[in-house]
């Protein structure tokens, strides 16, 4: 039975440009459309942050207007979240520290402002993606979840992770919510500089992008969309 292992952030804030700290935490979407997904097909599912912290919801992301004005997805994120077996698993997350790639076959990295606090920057991180990428494992990261892909530096400085197909949280869509200006720096804008061909779909519209074991898709939209590239590449005949 494959295993996959979602890595959650376990920041509560972004710190922004002036020094302001902006709530966040994972996206609700990002997290429970994949993890039922893949749960519903049969496979296991672990779930881990930095230090093992419990991760936070980006409240945020359980608002109505960020879900189409449907309050009735709304409830249904919010009844996931609470589920006993998703919320024992949410309150004691694996440490990311003690960790092996080879224990699992996919890595998936759901989005919110979160990760680009911590997992962009996270050692244990980069070493397991990096060690990921080597064994050609399944690697998806989704919306935001692409910035913990700039934590892979290899030993002599190379980003891990240069030269592949990738989309992300774009610089518009950062402009549209009203945070691009305040922000330290900018996703799409940043995973470019370190050398990636970034692929990016209009503003808020289901994206995806599939480079041989690497899946990014775009925005909350795209949530289904990588759960499923991740369930047909894991079952592959030739995986």
């Amino acid at each position: 039975m494959p295993k996959i292992l979602i890595i959650l952030s376990a920041a509560d804030q972004w710190t922004l440009k002036d020094g302001a700290k902006h709530p966040t935490g994972f996206w609700a979407e990002e997290f429970a459309v994949p993890h039922q997904a893949f749960r519903e097909a049969g496979f296991e599912v672990a779930v881990a942050t930095p230090g093992g912290v419990r991760p936070t919801v980006d409240e945020v992301s359980l608002r109505p207007d960020q879900n189409g004005g449907d309050q009735a997805k709304v409830d249904r994120l919010r009844h996931y979240l609470a589920s006993p077996a998703v919320a024992a698993e949410l309150s004691a997350p694996l440490r990311l520290a003690g960790l092996s790639a080879a224990d699992y076959d996919a890595v998936f990295l759901p989005g919110g402002h979160g990760p680009m606090e911590d997992l962009a920057v996270d050692p244990d991180l980069g070493r397991l993606l990096t060690e990921a990428l080597d064994r050609d494992l399944v690697i998806s990261a989704l919306c935001h979840g692409p910035a913990g892909l700039l934590s892979a530096t290899r030993p002599d400085g190379a980003w891990a992770f240069a030269g592949r197909r990738i989309t992300a949280f774009s610089d518009e869509e950062e402009r549209q919510a009203g945070l691009a200006e305040n922000a330290p720096w900018l996703l799409e804008s940043r995973l470019r500089e370190r050398g990636g061909e970034l692929v990016t779909g209009p503003a808020w519209g289901p994206h995806l992008i599939v480079d041989g074991n690497l899946i990014t898709a775009q925005n909350p939209a795209s949530s289904a969309l990588a759960a499923q590239a991740v369930l047909d590449n894991l079952t592959k005949e030739n995986r």
